[in-house]
Parts: C-alpha cells; sequence; structure tokens
C-alpha cells in the first residue's frame, strides 16, 4: 500500500495551545494529509490559534480550530499528535481536560507522536514512566526523572509512541508515526 493511501479512514486528533512550533505542526499535518487521514486540530483556544515560528523568533501564522477541547471525545480518533513548541505543551499540561484527553490514547492503547517539547504533556500525563523515549535535549533530565528512558536519537518509537528531537528529525518522525497509525492499537501502549 503506498504512502498517500494507508492512513485512509484514520482520525488524528493534533492537540494544540498558542506557541506550538509551526513546523512541528506543518509537516506531520500535511504528512498525514498526504497519507490519507483526517486530521482535527483541538484547543482549548477557541477559533484560531497561534504558532510560534522559532526561524523568526516570533509568533508565527494563526489556524483554524476544528474542535474545541472540551467538545473533543479520544474514542472519536485512532491517534494523536502533539507538536512541541516552549509555551505550548506548558499552557496544555496545566490544563486538567487536556492532561485527561492524552492520558485515554494511552489506556486505549492508541499511536501517540510527541515532538521537542511535546514529551512535558506525556509527564503529565503520567505515561513516560518504563518508556522509550526522546525529545528537545533541555526537557531530558525531566523525562528522566518521571521514569522515561531517554536518548538522543532523531525518533524513537517505544510501542506505538513515537517521538522526535526537533524540527530537523520531522521527516523520519513523520514516517514512523504514519507507520505506527496505520498498525492501530499497539498492546503495549499503555498508562
Amino acid at each position: 500500500m503506498s504512502q498517500s493511501q494507508n492512513l485512509q479512514g484514520k482520525k488524528v486528533a493534533i492537540l494544540v495551545a498558542d506557541g506550538f512550533e509551526q513546523s512541528e505542526f506543518e509537516k506531520p499535518r500535511l504528512a498525514l494529509l498526504e497519507a490519507g487521514a483526517d486530521v482535527t486540530v483541538v484547543s482549548p483556544v477557541e477559533d484560531q490559534v497561534t504558532a510560534w515560528d522559532g526561524n523568526a523568533n516570533d509568533f508565527g501564522d494563526a489556524f483554524d480550530v476544528d474542535l474545541p477541547l472540551d467538545e473533543a471525545k479520544p474514542e472519536n480518533f485512532h491517534a494523536l499528535l502533539l507538536p512541541g513548541g516552549v509555551k505550548n505543551p506548558d499552557t496544555l499540561r496545566g490544563i486538567p481536560k487536556a492532561v485527561k484527553f492524552v492520558r485515554a490514547f494511552f489506556d486505549a492503547g492508541k499511536p501517540v507522536g510527541a515532538i521537542c517539547h511535546g514529551p512535558w504533556l506525556l509527564i503529565e500525563a503520567d505515561v513516560v514512566r518504563g518508556r522509550r523515549v526522546t525529545s528537545y535535549h533541555t526537557i531530558q533530565t525531566d523525562l528522566k526523572n518521571a521514569g522515561a528512558l531517554w536518548s538522543d536519537e532523531a525518533v524513537v518509537c517505544d510501542q506505538g509512541l513515537v517521538t522526535s528531537r526537533q524540527p530537523d528529525d520531522i521527516p523520519d518522525f513523520n514516517a514512523k508515526l504514519i507507520e505506527e497509525i496505520a498498525e492501530g492499537i499497539h498492546a503495549g501502549q499503555h498508562s
């Protein structure tokens, strides 16, 4: 099956708040769409959410929110994407409904992709203990303290949990995330 067809019928939620890294949102979203997935932007922010453009070191573009977090149900999605940026995951981990939303994907064994600072939200959801992960290097101690097995690799996959370090890793991240979503439920993906 070609990459452009292998996610037909799969629904992927992208959970973001203001300040997500634009490239870590746009490039994976495009790859998911090209692979045939139905992608939904979920946010606690109403109407539009604003990215951070790391290249310009300033706020980037605004993107439409497809579904408010208050109305989002994890059971309606096959997978979850958590872009990084510093502000985005830090904001989301302070919102109990966002943490519960993330944890539900692990409870159901569904694939989750998190890049850069995105794993901060995984720490708050208490789903990294004993799991192999990577992230932006500045949060490695946070992940290790939460019980994760951190390594400095472009992409790390552990039973449906796909993590990457930074925007340069996006091609590897996209390929592995698409593969894991195509595989479906992972028995080893747990909270």
